[in-house]
């Protein structure tokens, strides 16, 4: 049985899923089994089937499908995502891996380096603001990640470990309703009702894609922004919505700046209409309730043991054929 299964997904470039794939290869780790959801056509030239498994996804998938699908396939306790694109480098899992010694660590951030500058760095997973801003850690130019740097909520979606029974009060992985953008910090939400860390490692090191992805249209990024905030208040009291409701405003005025003046009408756009799904919100304080009850029940479920008895206690005498009996 593998302890680590190492996902690629490949919704649309043949070209960076190679580079990925022979980084991988290359450092492959031990008891690990590689799998390569794929959203486009690819024909094995390397005739790597005995090493990978290949599983088609179905047409249009995008990325978080692709991810959910190589979850759902895997058989490992851990999971990496690895998009295609990133590359891996020697020795890459073996520090990460070693913090799921903890039960409690659900999530470990690699760090991603700029591949044209291996000093700079590109990533140190996400984080999320009280008002439902998404930021990307990264370090002030030219200083290094270090253990006093801001604290991550979330791996990247791209690239990250994760233990799979995080995923088991979640769904079958990274929800779709908040759109690629804001997939990973809304599974960050989650780790955090449910009582997990999402811890980083300064020695696991990734090697980012060379282009920058792609950005959704305007409207997307103001639809899916609304619905990771809703999301996320609405496992909180009444005290944290308040000041989150304060913070969403200034987040919503920087948005705004941020977009003027061509986008800023399609992003509006886009805010109302996640405004206006609010019943659809519902289910999601449903499931971080159970979270955060799952998470209480596992607390509270703590073996009793009796302290030792202050004395030795004397033979017990019975009318039984022996004289004396030792006391159960």
């Amino acid at each position: 049985m593998a302890t680590l299964s190492i996902v690629i997904p490949a919704p649309d470039d043949v070209a960076a899923l190679e580079q990925t794939l022979i980084s991988v290869l290359e450092n492959r780790p031990a008891e690990s089994e590689i799998i390569v959801v794929l959203g486009c056509e690819y024909d094995d030239p390397w005739n790597i089937r005995d090493e990978v498994r290949f599983v088609r996804a179905p047409v249009g998938c995008g990325l978080v499908g692709c991810i959910n699908l190589g979850i759902a396939s895997s058989s490992a306790e851990f999971v990496h995502v690895l998009s295609s694109g990133w590359r891996a480098t020697e020795g890459w899992t073996d520090a990460a891996m070693e913090h799921f010694v903890f039960d409690d660590v659900g999530a470990v951030v690699p760090i991603g380096l700029s591949f044209t500058d291996r000093t700079r760095v590109v990533s140190a997973g996400v984080r999320y603001s009280r008002g439902g801003r998404r930021s990307v850690v990264v370090p002030p130019q030219g200083k290094p990640i270090t253990k006093d740097s801001v604290i991550a909520s979330a791996p990247l979606l791209e690239v990250g470990f994760w233990r799979t029974r995080c995923f088991d009060g979640v769904g079958p992985g990274f929800s779709t309703t908040c759109g690629t953008t804001y997939a990973d910090v809304d599974m960050g939400v989650s780790l955090s009702h449910a009582g997990y860390r999402t811890v980083r490692e300064h020695l696991s090191y990734v090697l980012a894609p060379e282009t920058e992805p792609a950005r959704s249209n305007s409207f997307l990024q103001g639809l899916h922004a609304e619905r990771f905030f809703w999301r996320s208040l609405s496992g909180l009291s009444l005290l944290p919505i308040l000041f989150s409701l304060v913070s969403h405003l200034l987040e919503f005025v920087r948005h705004s700046l941020a977009s003027a003046p061509q986008a800023i009408f399609p992003m509006l756009v886009g805010r109302f209409v996640a405004l206006m799904q609010f019943g659809a919100y519902l289910p999601r304080y449903r499931q971080l309730k159970a979270l955060r009850q799952s998470r209480q029940s596992a607390a509270n479920s703590t073996i009793r043991m009796d302290g030792p008895h202050a004395f030795i206690g004397r033979p017990h005498t019975s009318q039984s054929s022996s004289p004396l009996r030792r006391s159960a």
